[in-house]
């Protein structure tokens, strides 16, 4: 990893909870999460992780897959199931699809693979704390019985909340708010994501089709075969 160079900034953007048992790699991310204006907590056990959340309600979560009693995939589980969507990024040193895609298949919002540089990691938290930005807003958006408020960063179905990970949330808005418009991946994960690594498009994917989930069978998503995805005004 990279070395820092400069002293910490004071934090303003909020707290983030780094859970890695590997410390000279916490202390690097703390460091670099420091300087960019951020509050940030270390723990080394997937426990202490659940407990600090619950009681210091960071503003996302930096998760290590391979901890030493509960594993990261297990301490996303756990929080995804008492409806707790604090914004998760997955570290791991396996260098293995079936981690990722379970990851994000339990509500995690973004991974990256060690070793991996720190400011590559402030890169990626920043983009997954942009909320609504790059999003265009057009008020409430409405297709079929999904309904999407990008400024209160609500969804429902039916008049029915719907409980979506803030890149689920930020993957339908994109695309409702240009309804019938079909958007590659390369450009979702530009737009979205704001990354250009286009191999990573199988992401995509998957987001895809937990909003399909989420959203049932009346969901206004659409694949354009060897094109693209794109969401109908009016469902189906």
């Amino acid at each position: 990893m990279e070395q820092p160079t400069a002293a910490s900034a004071p934090p303003s953007r909020g707290l983030v909870l780094i859970v890695e048992d590997e410390r000279a790699i916490a202390d690097v991310q703390r460091i670099y999460l420091s300087r960019a204006g951020f509050g940030v907590h270390v723990e080394t056990t997937g426990q202490g992780g659940l407990d600090r959340i619950r009681g210091l309600r960071p503003v996302a979560v930096v998760l290590d897959v391979g901890l030493p009693d509960i594993d990261g995939i297990e301490v996303c589980r756990r929080l995804r199931a008492r409806n707790d969507w604090t914004p998760i990024i997955f570290v791991t040193a396996r260098d293995d699809e079936v981690d990722m895609l379970l990851g994000l298949e339990l509500g995690a919002d973004d991974y990256m693979t060690k070793p991996f540089s720190p400011r590559e990691l402030v890169t990626r938290l920043k983009t997954v704390l942009r909320r609504s930005d790059g999003i265009p807003r057009r008020g409430v958006l409405r297709a079929g019985p999904v309904t999407l408020d990008p400024e209160a960063r609500t969804a429902a179905v039916d008049g029915s909340p719907v409980e979506l990970t803030a890149r689920e949330f930020d993957v339908l808005a994109y695309l409702m708010a240009s309804p019938g418009r079909v958007f590659s991946r390369e450009q979702l994960l530009s737009a979205v994501w704001g990354q250009a690594d286009y191999s990573a498009g199988r992401t995509v994917d998957v987001h895809i089709a937990q909003l399909r989930s989420k959203l049932g069978p009346g969901n206004p998503l659409r694949t354009r075969r060897g094109v693209g995805y794109s969401a109908d005004a009016e469902g189906s």
